[in-house]
């Protein structure tokens, strides 16, 4: 005699194959949906890359759409202030006497204002840009300065002059100008001429230099090489036999030559 299974044991075979196709359709479903986002993801990433393209053309398009007018698209910008009403071509950030553009950019507090007025006087003579970095805040103790509206201010608490240039000096920008003076703040420029520095640079061939420093007038200073050589407009290396520092024509780099202290940069 044989046994023969419950029935209850066939309905719930059924009920659970029915779960199964059911489950299998929705992840079906999901798949679909799923493909058809990235499908669609895609093409919207495709038409953008082509817009980018076609952004830079003047004119209407194929379709009769217009990109942005002639004029607005370039390809480097510059510190230069400029009225919303006044033409770029009105404005040069080149003196029409001087075959140079220049950048002063400096991390300032307002303890050094008398300074830095200094600095800024002579540099805005030339038509040079100035750019401060106000680390402490204080941006309305400046507003007084007949000057202070020519210049760039940037506020940023409690940072370094480099912060401030990896984040505000950008390539693209930079790349109009002919020198960057990348200095400290408390330099003494009272005798500093710098359309006639940038004229010694030029006629000497040079990059990357900095002021030398006067030996009456200067503290604090810790490398030789820094001294200022009154019998040269510009010197390369310094002379030492001493064996702690035995400098020579035969010495390739600190503290004999190829040495800047970025206190005082200048870049071109």
């Amino acid at each position: 005699m044989k046994h023969q299974p419950p029935r209850r044991w066939g309905v719930v075979a059924a009920v659970v194959a029915l779960v199964l196709l059911a489950c299998l359709q929705i992840q079906y479903h999901h798949l679909k949906v799923d493909l058809g986002k990235a499908g669609f993801a895609s093409a919207t990433q495709e038409n953008n890359a082509i817009r980018s393209r076609n952004r830079i053309r003047w004119g209407p398009d194929r379709n009769g759409a217009h990109s942005l007018p002639r004029g607005i698209v370039h390809r480097h910008s510059d510190m230069s202030l400029r009225p919303l009403w006044e033409d770029d071509t009105a404005s040069t950030h080149k003196n029409k006497n001087s075959d140079y553009s220049a950048l002063l950019a400096m991390a300032v507090g307002i303890s050094q204002i008398k300074n830095i007025d200094t600095m800024a006087r002579k540099f805005l003579k030339e038509n040079y840009a100035v750019m401060l970095f106000h680390y402490d805040g204080n941006v309305d103790g400046w507003r007084h300065l007949e000057w202070s509206d020519k210049a760039i201010h940037i506020l940023a608490h409690n940072q370094t002059k480099w912060w401030f240039a990896k984040r505000f000096l950008h390539p693209d920008v930079m790349a109009i100008y002919d020198f960057i003076f990348l200095w400290d703040e408390d330099l003494g420029v009272e005798n500093f001429n710098p359309r006639r520095y940038l004229d010694i640079m030029v006629s000497e061939g040079l990059e990357i230099t900095q002021p030398a420093l006067d030996p009456d007038l200067s503290t604090d200073i810790h490398h030789r090489i820094t001294i200022r050589n009154k019998m040269a407009k510009v010197h390369r290396r310094i002379y030492d036999n001493r064996p702690s520092m035995n400098c020579s024509d035969e010495s390739k780099g600190p503290p004999c030559t190829g040495m800047i202290l970025f206190m005082d940069g200048v870049l071109t």
